[in-house]
């Protein structure tokens, strides 16, 4: 007879902490569900930041993150930074954060806010894709 062991997980130690940015759009909140999937299914801990760019309802946005991890039965951590002058943007926000944070993974929405629907992947998930010092998931 055979012996196997259980199961284990070596992901479930590389994500355990996830970033997932936030500004509302749908490819934003699939990220959001995608990260909480791993949260369900690896225990990870997951944090969203919303970046106030001042075209953006922070409360509304904030809401809506919350109401999808009640749903899902995740605690999170909801983080808003400001852009404050002309010298900072939506990208050194969330880089800034990943830095800060010790983050394993970021989970972004390959399309924010863009109104062309013929590009592929937003300036803002590009931007934070090459900057970024851990691993990107990017969610279509």
């Amino acid at each position: 007879m055979t012996y196997y062991r259980e199961p284990t997980y070596i992901i479930s130690f590389m994500l355990r902490r996830i970033l997932v940015p936030v500004d509302g759009s749908a490819n934003s909140l699939k990220a959001l569900d995608i990260a909480l999937d791993f949260a369900k299914r690896y225990g990870s801990k997951v944090t969203t930041l919303i970046v106030d760019d001042g075209k953006l309802n922070v409360n509304e946005v904030a809401t809506e993150v919350n109401d999808r991890a009640r749903r899902a039965g995740i605690e999170l951590s909801v983080k808003v930074k400001e852009v404050r002058n002309a010298g900072e943007s939506v990208v050194s926000k969330v880089i800034d954060e990943i830095s800060e944070g010790s983050y394993d993974l970021v989970i972004i929405g390959a399309r924010g806010r863009t109104v062309s629907e013929q590009l592929l992947i937003g300036s803002t998930a590009l931007s934070v894709i090459i900057n970024s010092p851990v691993s990107c998931l990017v969610v279509r």
